[in-house]
């Protein structure tokens, strides 16, 4: 308000001070609240962060266990890992289905006229995935040990292979930013990562070992950057860790954030 605004009677208005902006945290942790209560909105996210990775342990731990493991409660020490970082990469594509509905709601402009730090609306999307993950590992967890999962590395082995599968998430997070903002509908962005995920996962091994493949199969399999993630995460769960394959998804992480964040914040910022 100016200073020389005036009462209907002659007096001047007192000045109001300016309310400050929110902080970058403010804003980051504000979205990403609003992130968790979309799930309301969108039930089929909940289902797939709680009755899908179920639904797939009890699947392949008591109809296929027995011809893969030898017995259920074997075969579970080895399934556990696998389907934990099958269920979390999954759910990455949440990230850009939410960015896209925003951009088709509007919300996308409005956000950008606000005054608060830029990048918030990504950044706290990505803060409220990481408690998606969470539930969802917790999940998947719990349950393993009902049914006789015994990590042999104790609860930092399972914290430490969690945090690994988090930092992955996270970097293939801003891979489905980018698809987020350049295709048309959210279902656009869910029918493609079907088309990359779907081979990633199972032509992995999540479910079988490496060696039972055909030789022209283990070649990609091989360097399945999530055969590497699973390999890691199931080392350190079971005490015997593999450090080659943590290293190489660390760096990997690291080289997809340093590409496509800078690509996804800069076409967040563009003009549409």
């Amino acid at each position: 308000m100016s200073a020389d605004a005036i009462h209907s009677d002659g007096q001047p208005m007192p000045m109001r001070a300016r309310a400050k902006p929110p902080s970058a945290l403010s804003a980051t942790s504000t979205l990403a609240w609003r992130a968790l209560l979309k799930i309301k909105h969108v039930p089929f996210q909940l289902f797939d962060v709680t009755i899908t990775p179920i639904m797939f342990t009890l699947l392949f731990t008591y109809i296929f266990g027995g011809a893969l493991g030898g017995t259920p409660r074997q075969y579970v020490q080895f399934l556990l890992p696998g389907i934990l970082v099958q269920t979390i990469i999954f759910i990455t594509v949440y990230t850009g289905v939410g960015l896209n509905s925003d951009i088709q709601k509007g919300l996308y402009d409005r956000f950008r006229s606000l005054p608060m730090w830029q990048p918030a609306p990504i950044i706290g999307a990505l803060a409220g995935d990481l408690i998606r993950y969470s539930i969802a590992s917790a999940l998947i967890i719990g349950l393993g040990m009902i049914i006789g999962f015994r990590p042999a590395g104790g609860v930092v082995g399972v914290l430490l292979a969690f945090g690994l599968v988090l930092v992955f998430a996270v970097a293939v997070s801003w891979i489905w930013i980018i698809f987020g903002m350049k295709v048309k509908t959210p279902e656009s962005v869910m029918t493609t990562s079907f088309v990359f995920l779907m081979p990633l996962t199972f032509a992995s091994n999540i479910f079988v070992g490496l060696e039972t493949m055909p030789g022209w199969l283990q070649a990609f399999v091989r360097h399945n950057p999530v055969t590497h993630l699973t390999n890691a995460s199931r080392g350190l769960m079971h005490g015997t860790p593999a450090v080659s394959d943590v290293l190489w998804v660390l760096a990997a992480s690291a080289a997809i954030v340093l590409v496509a964040a800078p690509i996804a914040l800069r076409m967040y910022h563009r003009e549409r």
